[in-house]
């Protein structure tokens, strides 16, 4: 089994929040995430796939191909944007980091070939802040 990893990158703004408390609540949980009028990030997107190198080109999957499907199906998405109101797959959900990287697998998926399978999705908040995430439901 061969691993091959894509960087990409992509900013973002959010906020943590649940309406459902108050706004000492919020505060005390999310602390200056919780920010009214929004905050952003750098987001450093790592995407691995799996599988076997075809015999024929010794490529597990072609690298500019897995960018594009990468880029159009979760860069063009998200990048610029406000996680909480721009994002159609992530309406409805808390925009912390660890949902967004499922919601990211969700997306990408279902659009790769049957010869390889998303192996990891790991993303990057900050330069000390990161998640992992394997497809385990």
């Amino acid at each position: 089994m061969v691993y091959l990893t894509r960087q990409e990158h992509f900013n973002a703004a959010h906020k943590l929040y649940n309406p459902s408390w108050s706004k000492a609540q919020n505060e005390a949980v999310f602390g200056v995430c919780a920010n009214e009028n929004w905050h952003g990030h750098n987001y450093d997107l790592f995407v691995t796939i799996k599988g076997n190198p075809d015999p024929n080109t010794g490529f597990l999957f072609d690298v500019k191909e897995l960018s594009r499907l990468i880029k159009l199906y979760v860069i063009d998405q998200l990048d610029h944007k406000n996680l909480n109101m721009d994002v159609s797959f992530m309406e409805g959900k808390m925009c912390s980091t660890e949902n967004l990287a499922l919601a990211i697998w969700k997306e990408l998926a279902p659009q790769l070939p049957n010869s390889v399978q998303l192996h990891c999705i790991k993303l990057y908040e900050t330069p000390r802040i990161y998640v992992e995430y394997f497809g385990e439901a």
